[in-house]
């Protein structure tokens, strides 16, 4: 492994709480596609997306590619997935490449005045919001400062901010058992 790609792994754990290899094997085997129909869906080339799970590359430069996954991975997510037919999963995959707006943004040219999307998984607009503000690091660094007097808000930075999805799905779904 290069020192060029042992980088580009670190900024994805920092960025994406995993290297994203892993984030598109996990889609790729739960959707039953081959890497060029995923690319295809997120908007991406197919070496692009082999760039990014192998580590060639670091980012997701595209905010409309990083929602779709994020959309995706909710999706396949939900607990009746398994229980779609196939055609009706193969629809709502085709919705998230037809969509050209994120989960944050609506298109305001088509409609005017109107509030930003419904948030159909909290927790990856949670993370997305973070994880565009400041790096893993970051977040970590500021749950350090933060521990001691408010130990609370610092373990929503490290587990929703820094942490991976599962462990964040996990600890919003304690939270909001609480209420």
């Amino acid at each position: 492994m290069t020192d060029a790609h042992a980088r580009n792994l670190d900024l994805q754990r920092q960025w994406y709480g995993e290297p994203l290899g892993d984030r598109f094997r996990r889609l790729l085997d739960r959707l039953g596609q081959s890497q060029a129909q995923l690319a295809g869906v997120l908007g991406l080339s197919a070496p692009m997306l082999s760039q990014l799970m192998s580590g060639q590359r670091a980012k997701i430069s595209n905010p409309a590619v990083l929602s779709r996954l994020l959309q995706l991975e909710a999706m396949v997510g939900e607990p009746g997935w398994d229980a779609l037919s196939r055609t009706e999963q193969e629809r709502r995959i085709e919705a998230v490449r037809a969509a050209r707006q994120t989960t944050l943004t609506v298109d305001q040219a088509k409609h005017p005045g109107a509030e930003p999307a419904a948030a159909a998984d909290p927790v990856a607009i949670i993370q997305s919001l973070l994880r565009d503000l400041a790096s893993a690091s970051e977040l970590e660094d500021a749950a350090r400062l933060l521990a001691a007097h408010h130990p609370d808000l610092a373990e929503a930075l490290r587990v929703l901010g820094a942490g991976r999805t599962q462990d964040a799905r996990a600890y919003y779904a304690k939270l909001t058992a609480r209420r």
